[in-house]
């Protein structure tokens, strides 16, 4: 039995549409019927077959990992589920045996499998997962929302990891994950969300998201925003979803003294002035994936609670179009890309 998906097939530029086999279930795997999937800057990277990709992606290989879709069959020691279940899933598989997973801190494992990465991935008509990756969907919040669950839960690590309520938070970078930040603190009960970027059309999506203020920083200053909002000590809480070193220089240099940065986006080496850090008592904190499965729990309470993540999702695509849906994503003016799997 064949399926179609989407294959990095060569060491090159591009994907390419192929039929494939079902990928087979093992005791503990769950096959899923993907329903809808969402385009990651990691599936753009593997696209672009940049120095990350030709590094770490092993083709001929099925990408992609931000999902939606319903159980189509279970290995014969899965009892939690049944078929036609509702479900999404975490893209990191971890070793289950190293110290951290022992400790359940398995988002810390330094033996993940990525999905999409690592292994045969969610673009194509079935995944098959371990069962302790499944995560149970709620048939009330919309098949689009519950694709994006993936990089929503990127944000919500990073958005929660310190206490934002009452405080003024700057985000370096309006993506979609840097968007569904602002949305996530403003739900939190920040008081002033401050985004920067140099992407117009990414900036107007932060303002949809909630943010106070958006700056294009090609022609405004951090330094402005805080006189603007009459901020008297800097940034309590920063957010780095760019992966610029200038975005995060400027954002060593409006924190307050204490104030805590959770690091998302992939920055090259990078020089900063670190006395400065050590003088201003700033707390770093890099961010890998999502907590299993604190976030997954939060994410979703907080749909069901009211969080609107629907703004970031601007362009849908049949999987037949897949070549349209990554030009759209390439460009940059665009913010959660959906690929349909149930129609071309």
């Amino acid at each position: 039995m064949t399926m179609k998906a989407l294959v990095k097939a060569k060491p090159e530029a591009g994907l390419v549409l192929r039929d494939v086999p079902v990928p087979e279930i093992g005791i503990n795997d769950v096959l899923i019927r993907i329903l809808k999937t969402s385009i990651c800057g990691t599936d753009v990277h593997i696209w672009d077959w940049n120095d990350w990709a030709q590094k770490t992606i092993h083709p001929p290989m099925v990408i992609g990992h931000e999902f939606v879709g319903r159980i189509e069959a279970m290995g014969s020691n899965v009892h939690d589920y049944k078929k036609g279940d509702l479900v999404s899933g975490e893209g990191h598989l971890v070793c289950g045996r190293c110290r951290n997973c022992l400790a359940g801190r398995r988002h810390l494992c330094a033996h993940t499998s990525g999905v999409g990465v690592n292994r045969d991935g969610a673009f194509a008509e079935f995944l098959s997962i371990p069962v302790t990756n499944v995560w149970p969907c709620d048939e009330k919040i919309p098949l689009e929302v519950l694709s994006c669950l993936d990089p929503l839960g990127n944000a919500t690590h990073t958005a929660l990891s310190f206490d934002v309520l009452g405080e003024d938070v700057l985000i370096t970078g309006a993506g979609p994950i840097g968007c569904m930040a602002t949305a996530i603190v403003k739900h939190a009960g920040a008081r002033f969300v401050v985004v920067t970027d140099v992407i117009p059309y990414r900036l107007e999506l932060a303002r949809k998201m909630g943010a106070t203020l958006t700056l294009d920083v090609r022609t405004q200053s951090i330094a402005d925003a805080q006189k603007q909002l009459r901020m008297k000590e800097g940034f309590d809480v920063g957010l780095e979803m760019s992966g610029s070193p200038d975005a995060f220089r400027d954002m060593l240099t409006n924190m307050c003294h204490g104030g805590k940065i959770a690091l998302l986006g992939i920055l090259p080496p990078t020089e900063i002035d670190w006395p400065s850090v050590v003088w201003s008592g700033l707390t770093l904190k890099g961010i890998y994936g999502r907590e299993m499965y604190e976030t997954w729990y939060k994410m979703t309470v907080m749909i069901q609670g009211g969080l609107d993540i629907t703004p970031v999702i601007t362009h849908r695509f049949g999987w037949a179009d897949f070549e349209k849906a990554f030009e759209v994503m390439r460009s940059g003016e665009s913010g959660k890309v959906i690929l349909d799997w149930t129609e071309k």
